[in-house]
């Protein structure tokens, strides 16, 4: 039986930690401020909306919340960002996306302030993380998977890390945190030429491929570490969720796995306040 990495402690913990930052920059009179950029009102954005505005709540830091019309045209929506941007109450910005498919959202993405690109939506975000420029933020989810690895006391230098998922949002930027803390990083997809013969060559396995429960037994061996950053539709349990890892087949082998849910998305929105606050004191050095 595996240990289960719950991200719970994980998140209670961080909150802890940013509460004391937040009351050092109030004593300063600075309040940090996440701006929540929403076009429409889609349920998925709705639920990490009210996730990120709660945590914003424990940790008594500030959220204005910028939402604007499913069917705003691209220069107003391009104004729209630019005047959030431009404003100084304003520490980080939290845009969701997908937008709408009328808008250009390359475009949008890069007239956010890359000093309050606090997800890594800008191509000067990213560029940040790749030069491993400490002032830059990655996007919230490899972050929280760096989160979950410390707090529970995992050694990244050395090991074999396999990353199973080469997207922006979580593949690629992961790949480059475990490179900053020394692991040795095989990234890999679902092309990869027997890729459960690279997967269980890993130490720590992070699938982030977004098919539901593609890690199968064979994927893995006794001794690893399985991070699962996928959330996905259960095939077996309609209504329900799970992750890239079918659990079931996997966490009786392995040593140590986070479950989904409760397990690194329940870390996201207190790393979305950490890199904000992170911000505020970069713009307030």
């Amino acid at each position: 039986m595996a240990e289960v990495l719950k991200g719970k402690p994980v998140a209670d913990a961080m909150k802890e930690e940013l509460k004391q930052k937040v009351a050092a920059l109030k004593g300063r009179g600075i309040t940090p401020t996440l701006g929540i950029v929403r076009v429409g009102a889609r349920p998925d954005d709705l639920f990490y909306e009210g996730g990120a505005k709660k945590t914003c709540d424990v940790v008594d830091m500030a959220y204005q919340v910028f939402e604007y019309p499913e069917d705003i045209n691209q220069e107003d929506f391009e104004q729209a960002i630019v005047e959030v941007g431009n404003n100084k109450a304003i520490n980080g910005i939290l845009m969701f996306a997908p937008l709408p498919k009328h808008l250009d959202e390359k475009k949008i993405r890069n007239l956010i302030p890359v000093a309050k690109d606090v997800d890594c939506l800008t191509l000067g975000g990213a560029a940040k993380i790749f030069a491993d420029d400490p002032t830059g933020f990655p996007p919230c989810t490899p972050a929280a998977c760096m989160d979950m690895l410390h707090f529970y006391n995992i050694p990244i230098k050395g090991k074999r890390c396999v990353v199973l998922g080469r997207s922006l949002v979580v593949g690629k930027p992961v790949a480059m945190l475990l490179l900053r803390e020394h692991g040795t990083v095989t990234l890999c997809h679902s092309r990869t030429l027997d890729l459960p013969g690279v997967c269980r060559e890993a130490e720590i396995l992070i699938a982030a491929v977004g098919r539901a429960k593609m890690v199968k037994a064979n994927f893995v061996k006794p001794g690893q570490i399985v991070i699962d950053v996928g959330i996905n539709e259960d095939p077996d349990n309609p209504g329900k969720y799970c992750g890239d890892v079918d659990f079931a087949e996997v966490e009786p082998i392995v040593e140590k796995i986070t479950p989904v849910p409760a397990g690194v998305g329940s870390v996201t929105t207190a790393v979305l306040c950490k890199q904000t606050i992170m911000a505020c004191e970069l713009q307030n050095a």
